[in-house]
């Protein structure tokens, strides 16, 4: 089944963000290609509909660039992240081009932008992502290929985005690898983590690392991507989750491999 895009206009570009470091966020698409099994952006959205057609239906902000045109002229200075809810350079991106029209305006206003990715289509931009203005991130969930084709079916390979964080590293962007979500008894065991690591490591990136959120319609949907790796687990995970204990073990495996490493880590959410 493919891919349903409606173009829909937007009232504002530049939203306030409540995320650390983010003045504001800037989302040119609603809806996500990738698909992601583990995605809570539909709760985020309070979106139902969305949410039973994750990864096939994809609204797109037709005229975001020309309301960003004049919200840049308007508004006060910030540091504005693309995107916060739903991927920036999701494969629409590389037909309409919102998102680098979006950040050629940013940038030519003096905008700083941190920028979020799943998609080696980033690197289509490296002409305007320059250091100093920009901060680039990529989504590490897993070096395994075919867990990452499970439960992140319409992104780049793990391979691809290792890739952009090194190169946008060797141009002198400030790079970081978001690592997560980890999902109990899927991604948490030490060598998972560390063949992540590793990369930001090699490319001198921060990790952010973050546990699964069990939101709303995420079960539903990670029930058939899980059971054929981890029968009934998906039953289980509220109850692991809900405990601190696994999130502790999990943060200070994380931390030993980065000490051991030299890598800078901390957790992307502080809640």
């Amino acid at each position: 089944m493919g891919v349903q895009y409606t173009f829909i206009s937007c009232r504002t570009a530049l939203s306030p963000s409540g995320l650390p470091g983010l003045t504001y966020s800037l989302n040119p698409y609603v809806g996500c290609e990738h698909g992601c099994a583990y995605c809570y952006s539909p709760s985020v959205l309070k979106d139902k509909q969305l949410a039973e057609s994750w990864g096939r239906a994809v609204r797109v902000k037709r005229d975001i660039a020309e309301v960003l045109a004049f919200e840049v002229n308007h508004k006060n200075r910030g540091v504005v992240g693309v995107s916060t809810v739903t991927d920036p350079y999701q494969p629409i991106e590389k037909t309409v081009e919102l998102t680098r029209k979006c950040i050629e305006i940013l940038a030519q206003h003096d905008f700083p932008v941190s920028l979020q990715t799943k998609s080696d289509l980033i690197l289509r931009d490296s002409d305007l992502i320059a250091p100093k203005k920009f901060d680039v991130g990529v989504t590490i969930t897993t070096m395994d290929r075919d867990l990452a084709r499970l439960l992140e079916p319409g992104a780049s390979p793990p391979d691809a985005r290792a890739q952009v964080i090194e190169e946008f590293s060797e141009r002198g962007v400030d790079t970081w690898i978001f690592l997560g979500p980890i999902i109990p008894e899927i991604n948490d065991d030490e060598k998972s983590l560390r063949e992540v690591i590793a990369i930001a490591a090699r490319s001198r990136s921060k990790i952010l690392y973050d546990r699964l959120n069990l939101r709303q319609w995420v079960l539903e949907r990670l029930q058939p991507a899980l059971e054929g790796e981890r029968p009934g687990l998906v039953e289980r995970l509220p109850q692991i989750l809900g405990g601190g204990t696994f999130w502790r073990e999990i943060c200070s495996r994380i931390k030993s491999i980065c000490s051991a490493l030299g890598v800078r880590c901390e957790a992307a959410f502080l809640s």
